[in-house]
């Protein structure tokens, strides 16, 4: 219920300081800015190193790689059969390809599943969700954020120099040591502000007068997102976690969740339809808290 308020309050507190004039027009960019460059690379750095890596959950920590590959798939076939822009359907990979398995994953699971399932989460959100958006993400991103052609050596510099890329690979080389508790205190203070600040961030560009023209957009990407992407990983994953009853569960319903906060703010980055991409997370998460109870129950009888 905490994260249902916290989700609320920033999302409003974000609309109410738009409205209000306070903040300078690209108060966004600076938002964005932060969240890339402070908050992602502090919580990674936080929880990767943290990871205890268990060759039994190498499959529910590709479950994301998967919903990714499989979102790029279905988007593009989709954008090409609508005529989407190429903003819009790269928008819509990285949005709809990508799920909140942390704000809103973790406590999902804690509630549904129980905390001894919480470790698991943390895999899948951090060898999963974040590092693909710090690579096939970045690739993406870089593709679908001009018309003109882009070049290898201009998407691998892009990918390395992204701030959260580097603090994974720098996260896995610390792994063998402890970190000081004032360094542990810091990076978990740091990583804490990714939800508030970027939700904020999410509420100041959502204006629900952007759906004109992009309900069709919008609705095929919350379909995929909420209910088609979950049910392909259960038809892919059931053969290889059935003995593993419900750790097959908490993987699906992670890929349930609704879009990835940091996907989005990359998105918005790279100007990928930054009116649809707002409306998919503001509108997506809520929306998830309904269609999330109706997976637990499904998976539940299975």
């Amino acid at each position: 219920m905490n994260n249902y308020v916290l989700l609320a309050a920033c999302i409003l507190l974000g609309v109410l300081l738009r409205r209000s004039g306070r903040l300078p027009a690209n108060a966004a960019a600076s938002l964005n800015g932060f969240v890339i460059h402070i908050s992602l690379p502090a919580l990674t750095l936080t929880y990767v190193h943290g990871l205890k890596l268990n060759a039994n959950l190498i499959l529910p920590a590709l479950m994301a790689w998967v919903m990714f590959a499989l979102g790029c798939v279905f988007f593009w076939l989709v954008g090409r059969a609508l005529r989407f822009s190429r903003a819009t359907t790269g928008g819509l990979m990285l949005t709809g390809g990508l799920a909140n398995t942390s704000f809103i994953g973790l406590p999902m699971i804690e509630t549904f599943y129980g905390p001894q399932f919480l470790g698991l989460g943390i895999l899948i959100d951090q060898l999963g969700s974040y590092f693909v958006l710090s690579t096939l993400g970045i690739l993406v991103a870089s593709l679908y954020s001009s018309g003109r052609s882009v070049t290898v050596k201009a998407v691998v510099r892009k990918i390395a120099l992204f701030a959260p890329f580097q603090a994974f690979v720098l996260a896995l080389l610390l792994m063998p040591l402890d970190y000081p508790a004032w360094l542990d205190e810091l990076l978990r203070r740091l990583g804490a502000t990714l939800v508030p600040i970027a939700l904020v961030s999410v509420g100041y560009q959502l204006q629900l007068s952007f759906v004109q023209g992009r309900a069709l957009a919008l609705t095929v990407g919350l379909l995929f997102k909420l209910v088609i992407a979950p049910t392909l990983i259960l038809l892919l994953f059931v053969r290889w976690l059935a003995g593993d009853g419900q750790v097959l569960d908490v993987t699906v319903f992670e890929a349930a969740m609704g879009p990835m906060i940091g996907a989005s703010i990359v998105a918005i980055d790279h100007e990928l339809d930054p009116p649809l991409v707002t409306l998919m997370v503001g509108l997506g998460i809520p929306l998830s808290f309904v269609t999330l109870p109706v997976w637990w129950r499904l998976l539940g009888t299975i």
